[in-house]
Formats: C-alpha cells, sequence, structure tokens
C-alpha cells in the first residue's frame, strides 16, 4: 500500500548548481570578460589572466583581467577598481584602460627569464615569449602588463596582434573607414553625417568650410567687402591640397588665377584667411617656383590685395622659412621633451629638471612663434597694412602663425565655436598633412607636432588672459588627445582632396551607394557629445570668460547690456613698473647659468624690415600699460616667467607632478560653483520679470553651464582622490611608475602640515 506521506526525493544530481555572478571563481570571471566594441569594431586577439602594473615597485596595487586588441585599441578589461581612485569622468569611445591604435608610439617585449628585449614592429617575428608588455604612447603615458600567469603562446599572438594593427599599410585600413562603411550599411545607427557641425551638441553649429556659403558668411562677418569667393578650385580640377572654394582679391579674376597657379608649388594660389576692422587682410600662398616669373606674378597678386585695401596700403610680406625654426628642428625638440617627461623626470637625484626643460628648446619654440605673431598684429593693427605670409608650400608653419594672428585680434575664435572654425579654416580645409605630421600610419619621415605646439601656444594665451577664452585648458587637452583618435575625419587626412579620393576609392570597394556625396561622410570632432556626455562637456567651459553681452529681460523684452572697457579689469594687474613689454629688467634677472630668459632679452622684438623697432616697443607699451580689453588686441607676454610648461597636458600621468586639492582645478571648482549660482540667480530673476510672482518662485530647470554645481558643494567632489592638478584625466598618475605611497611627498599631499624626516619614517609601524 502506497503512504499517504511523501517520500524523500531520492535523485542525487552530480552537477554543481548555477553560480550566482559574484560567487564566480576570479578566473572563471576574468575569461567571461568582454570589451565593448563600436561600429565596424572586430577582437582580433586575446589573452587573458593579464596583470596591469600601476605601480613599478610593487604589484599590491596591480590589476588583474583580459587584454584584447581589436582593429582600433587596445583594451585591458578588469571588474576591479582602480586603487584610490573616484573618477566620474569618462569617454563614450573609449575605456579607463583603453588605448586607439593610433595613439601607440612604441611596443616593446620583454622576457625576463632569457633577458631579452624587442622594438616590435610590424609583420616582425618574435622567437621568445613575451614575459612583460611596455607600450609607450603618444600622450606620453606608459603601460605595463605582466604575462606571468597568462598562457604563453596567446601573450605572444595578442603582441604580435598589436604591433600588426597599430601600424597599417595603407590609409584605408584605418579604423575610421570601417566605422563609417558600417553606419553607411546600418543608416538607424547612422552617427555620421547628420549634423556634421556639432552632432547632437546644442548651441551654433561650426562652420566645416567645406561649401561656398561658409566661406561667403565668413567674408561678411569681417567685413571683407573688396573680397570674393572663388570655385575655380571646384572638383580639385586645379590643386588637390587647396579646398574647392577659397577667398581671393575682386580685382582677380579665375582667367589670371588659373595662369597664374602653375607657378606656385603645389599651386597654391594666395588664400585669405582673415579681415581686420580697419581693412588690412591677413593672406597665406605658397612660394613662386618660377624665378623666371616670379617678380611678375608676385606683383600682380600684391597689387590685387593692395586694391583691396581702403587706403591701398602696400602689403607687407613675411617669409616664415626665414623667420622660423623648419619642422624637423621642432620634432627634435619635441622629442626631447617626451623623453624628459616620460623618463623619470622627477627622481629626487635629477636637480636639473629645468635646465633640461630649456634645452629641449620647446619654450623657446613657443616664444618664437608668439613673438612672430605679435609682429604681424603690429602691422595688421597699427600700421594698417595687408600681410603676406609666405611658405614654400604654404601648409606647415603658415597654419600656425596665421592661426595664432587671428586668435589675438579677433575675439569670435576665443569662443569654442569660432576656435573650432579657427582650426577647421586654418588647418584642415587649408591642406595642413595631419596624416604625415601625425604620423598616423607610423612610416612618415615628417613627423612633427606643429599642431600641437600651436595648442601650447593658444594654452600661453589662455593662461595670461584666462577671461578672455570661453573655453578651457580641458578642452585644449581634449582637443589635443582627440588627434589620435582613428574615427574622425578631421586629423585623418593631408587635404580635404585625398578624404574624397580615398574615401570614395573605399566606397566603390565596399559597395557604399554615395549618390551625390562627395566621398564618406567621416564624423567631425566637433561631434564632442560621441565622446563625451553632456555633464563632462561642461568641463570645456570656462567659469572665468566674460562674454560680449549678457541678456537681460525687462518687461518680457530681451535687451542687451553691452560691458564697457571700464567694467574689465585687467588680467595682469600689479604687474611691477621693472616690466616693460614682457622684459624684466636687468636687476630682477634671476642669476642662473645658460638661463634662456639671459639669451631672449637682448632679442625681445627682432627688427621689422620696413618698420621703426621703436614703434613696435611703443605699440607693445601701449598695450600692456592700458587695462585689457578682453575683446579687443591681446598681446602674450615672452618674458621666462610667464611661458610656461603646459604640466596639465603634458606632465598629467605623473604621480610626482600631481598636486591632491591643489593646482588650477581648486579655482576653477570653487569659480564654478559660483558661476553656477549666478547662473541661478539669473534664471529666477528672468522668471520673475517674464512670468507672474506664482510661477517665478518655482523656475524651470535649466541645464547648467558648468561641471561643478552649487547644489553638489557637499558631494563627493570635495574628495581628495577625485580633485587633483591633473583633474578630469589621472587622479591617481602614470601607471608604471613608482609609487609614492608611504613616502614623505606622499604622507605631504594627503594632508601632512609638515615634511616627516627619514628617522622619523623608519621608526614607524
Amino acid at each position: 500500500m502506497f503512504s499517504l506521506k511523501s517520500s524523500k526525493p531520492s535523485f542525487k544530481s552530480y552537477l554543481l548548481p548555477p553560480q550566482h555572478e559574484d560567487k564566480l571563481s576570479p578566473e572563471t570571471k576574468i575569461k567571461k570578460l568582454k570589451a565593448v566594441l563600436l561600429p565596424g569594431e572586430i577582437v582580433v586577439n586575446e589573452v587573458n589572466f593579464v596583470r596591469k602594473c600601476i605601480a613599478s615597485d610593487t604589484s599590491l596595487y596591480d590589476l588583474w583581467g583580459k587584454l584584447v586588441c581589436t582593429n582600433f585599441k587596445i583594451s585591458f578589461i578588469t571588474d576591479s577598481p582602480m586603487p584610490f581612485q573616484k573618477f566620474n569622468y569618462r569617454n563614450l569611445l573609449l575605456g579607463e584602460h583603453d588605448v586607439p591604435l593610433t595613439c601607440i608610439e612604441q611596443i616593446v617585449v620583454v622576457n625576463d627569464t632569457k633577458r631579452k628585449q624587442k622594438i616590435l614592429s610590424s609583420n616582425q617575428k618574435l622567437k621568445f615569449n613575451p614575459t612583460e608588455l611596455i607600450i609607450y604612447c603618444k600622450d606620453f603615458r606608459i603601460l605595463r602588463f605582466r604575462f606571468d600567469e597568462a598562457g604563453p603562446e596567446s601573450a605572444k599572438k595578442v603582441c604580435l596582434a598589436l604591433a600588426h594593427y597599430s601600424q597599417p599599410t595603407d590609409l584605408q585600413l584605418l579604423f575610421a573607414f570601417e566605422y563609417v562603411a558600417k553606419t553607411y550599411h546600418n543608416p538607424t545607427n547612422k552617427t555620421n553625417g547628420i549634423d556634421p557641425g556639432g552632432g547632437g551638441d546644442p548651441g551654433p553649429k561650426t562652420p566645416l568650410f567645406e561649401t561656398y556659403s561658409d566661406w561667403d558668411r565668413e567674408i561678411k562677418r569681417t567685413g571683407a567687402s573688396d573680397w570674393r569667393v572663388c570655385s575655380v578650385n571646384e572638383g580639385y580640377m586645379i590643386s588637390t591640397c587647396l579646398p574647392e572654394y577659397f577667398v581671393v582679391p575682386s580685382s582677380l579674376a579665375d582667367l589670371d588665377l588659373k595662369q597664374y597657379s602653375h607657378h606656385f608649388y603645389g599651386r597654391r594660389m594666395p588664400l585669405w584667411c582673415w579681415n581686420h576692422p580697419n581693412g588690412s587682410a591677413l593672406v597665406r600662398m605658397a612660394s613662386i617656383k618660377d624665378l623666371l616669373h616670379q617678380r611678375r606674378i608676385d606683383q600682380r597678386v600684391c597689387n590685387g590685395i593692395t586694391r583691396s585695401h581702403p587706403l591701398r596700403s602696400e602689403v607687407y610680406k613675411c617669409d616664415l622659412d626665414h623667420n622660423l625654426p623648419g619642422i624637423q628642428e621642432i620634432q627634435t625638440g619635441f622629442s626631447k621633451l617626451k623623453h624628459l617627461c616620460v623618463n623619470e623626470a622627477f627622481d629626487e637625484t635629477d636637480e636639473k629638471w629645468l635646465s633640461s626643460l630649456e634645452n629641449t628648446r620647446w619654450l623657446e619654440f613657443l616664444r618664437v612663434f608668439l613673438r612672430q605673431a605679435t609682429e604681424l598684429v603690429y602691422i595688421l593693427d597699427s600700421k594698417r597694412r595687408s600681410v603676406v605670409l609666405q611658405e614654400e608650400e604654404g601648409r606647415d608653419l603658415s597654419c600656425l602663425v596665421a592661426s595664432l594672428v587671428q586668435l589675438m585680434l579677433d575675439p569670435y575664435f576665443r569662443t569654442i565655436v569660432g576656435f573650432q572654425s579657427l582650426i577647421q579654416k586654418e588647418w584642415v580645409m587649408a591642406g595642413y598633412p595631419f596624416l604625415d605630421r601625425c604620423n598616423h600610419l607610423k612610416k612618415s619621415d615628417k613627423e612633427c607636432p606643429l599642431f600641437v605646439l600651436f595648442l601650447d601656444c593658444v594654452w600661453q594665451l589662455l593662461e595670461q588672459y584666462p577671461a578672455a577664452f570661453q573655453f578651457t585648458e580641458t578642452y585644449l587637452t581634449v582637443l589635443h588627445d582627440s588627434t589620435r583618435v582613428s574615427l574622425f575625419g578631421t586629423f585623418l587626412f593631408n587635404s580635404p582632396h585625398q578624404r574624397v579620393q580615398q574615401s570614395t576609392e573605399f566606397a566603390i570597394a565596399k559597395n557604399i551607394q554615395l549618390g551625390d556625396e562627395k566621398g564618406l561622410k567621416f564624423p567631425p570632432v566637433w561631434n564632442w557629445s560621441l565622446q563625451f556626455s553632456a555633464k563632462d562637456r561642461a568641463l570645456f567651459n570656462n567659469p572665468f570668460y566674460i562674454g560680449k553681452s549678457v541678456p537681460c529681460i525687462q518687461n518680457g523684452v530681451a535687451k542687451s547690456f553691452k560691458r564697457s572697457k571700464k567694467n574689465y579689469s585687467s588680467t595682469l594687474r600689479g604687474v611691477p613698473p621693472s616690466l616693460k613689454n614682457g622684459i624684466i629688467a636687468q636687476p630682477e634677472l634671476m642669476p642662473r647659468r645658460n638661463s634662456l630668459i639671459l639669451k631672449l632679452r637682448p632679442e625681445s622684438v627682432q627688427q621689422i624690415p620696413g618698420t621703426q623697432n621703436n614703434g613696435l616697443e611703443q605699440y607693445l607699451r601701449d598695450c600692456f600699460s592700458k587695462t585689457t580689453d578682453l575683446h579687443g588686441v591681446i598681446l602674450p607676454r615672452l618674458d621666462g616667467p610667464h611661458v610656461k610648461l603646459w604640466k596639465l597636458c603634458y606632465l598629467r600621468w605623473i604621480p610626482e607632478a600631481q598636486i591632491n586639492q591643489g593646482g588650477f582645478i581648486t579655482a576653477f571648482h570653487k569659480i564654478s560653483m559660483l558661476a553656477d549660482e549666478i547662473e541661478t540667480l539669473q534664471t529666477r530673476l528672468r522668471q520673475y520679470r517674464s512670468y507672474p510672482l506664482s510661477k517665478a518662485t518655482s523656475p524651470e530647470s535649466e541645464q547648467s553651464h558648468m561641471f561643478f554645481r552649487a547644489d553638489e558643494l557637499n558631494g563627493n567632489y570635495e574628495s581628495a582622490d577625485f580633485l587633483s592638478s591633473s583633474f578630469p584625466f589621472s587622479p591617481v598618475g602614470n601607471l608604471c611608475r613608482r609609487s609614492i605611497m608611504g613616502t614623505p611627498i606622499s604622507k605631504f599631499l594627503n594632508g601632512a602640515k609638515i615634511w616627516l624626516s627619514t628617522e622619523t619614517l623608519a621608526n614607524e609601524d
């Protein structure tokens, strides 16, 4: 008979019960980690059980995870948090431990047992199994990975794959082509071409100067009445390194331009850059290679520029090849700077770091270019003469000088949109060879960091006139890093023609229907919403910036209150009387041997042919003596104390150079919250004046322009681990440097009142 009681189950399972994710073993967790991929991105190779080194002298803070190589980046994936880090800022395209392949400078593999090391190049064989991988990056980072627990063959394969894909042999192998092809084949996921001026970012769009109308608007904005948009190069029929549309004097006919073009290097005819309100123009052009016709053509071009001037002033020609250092000198100086900042620059035994910095000549190059731009500002503004920048090919030094001159003279270019349009106009469309100078394919012998030098010059001006610029040094640093991301078309090609030609060939090979489009439309770098959230993009807004006008609403009518010069206070008040024209008087010079200040002092103002040297001196004296007009001309001070090293860009990965709760970020933090509080009060005031009192007490919330908010005063932004002088890039420091935890400098930076002696440290538990 069956019992009424339920019997106990007799089945015994020999399978393990399902485990929750948090109960998995570390090995299983690492194997389950997967890379986040973009459209068109594929995993090439990967290796498990890799150790990422945080400090070179201890493994206490190292991270364990998986190392993945894709056709876009090298990615280290881990579920372990970074030590001592509270960090909210992140790139939407790149993870915390990701590096784009185009940002990799050098790959070194090491075998500890055999005591061998090798610099890996593309298509090379590796005869030993690596135990360590060291990656030197173009943004001065160094990454170290250990393969102690990883499979030797897997480690070898991932290193070879990294060497191969980081050194492509052809332009069309760069990731941007695969990314764009995927978006064309899948229109629902299409992120390029929708809004080329600025993506999903609110506010005015950045003109790309690819169309006739963009140039025409710029002519009208600057009031260049006797200049016209020329379409003689439409379809790149004359020059492949000029834009299809550019601006020329109205008196020069298209037929004459076609005839003259054959005599210029690269057929680069005169290219208008900008017009001063007084009528003087800034023009750039290549040298005339045909000596027999040089004088005649040069005279015809200069006459055309003179006729476009209301005063018919004589044209001033500036030979940049003669006045400025060449690209090879600049590259050598930058290599020395990188070596100084990367190779244990802050050893306690190294007491000559500043002298080593001086010997790189990088700060000297900054002074030379800023000085040259200052002299040309004097010619345009005071002498009221048009300036022609002449360079052999007209697409390197002239990009930098023309941009600096416009930045000093035109406040529009000190706004975010204006600055982006300046780069688009004077660098991208004017044919600066980004592909060769950035060496994206790792095979150019003409690499040169001219664009980095330009951003550094801009930072020097921003440092001296913080209220004159709408953007911050974080924006400049992010822009510097974006040149190494092989997804945007902005910094990927040598010319607009190369983009059209290469992308058209790629589209035909991939069976992409272009229609009426001239080549594929790559996403521009100005589409910041692809990289950063709206919150993080607020870091680009400078809380010190004083806008041209402040909107004010009275009785429902918008009015504009324009500040006069008296409303501005000089950003350099309290300058000692001995500081004149950016030069320190002799008694105040620091008596340091081999000082760059001593070398530059006698030649602080170069002689300008055709002008009085004392005229330039008087112009500088007048500019520096009066209250600074932030929406007028700004001129740099060029003496030693004012030209500084751009620490946030070059030293952000070095722990010894970082200051917790210190540096510029402390002022930025406080000013941002104050600016946010003012914005809130202005919003409530507008609501009060526009609506009944009942509605004014509860205004609609608006998106703040500041990263730090006044209502977050008690939030985690006060954390010492989050706010450091390297914010927002590296709260902990370089990932292969000596650990400074427990050292006197560490204790001091974390709040110690005094320096602890060696004896005191030795007696501590």
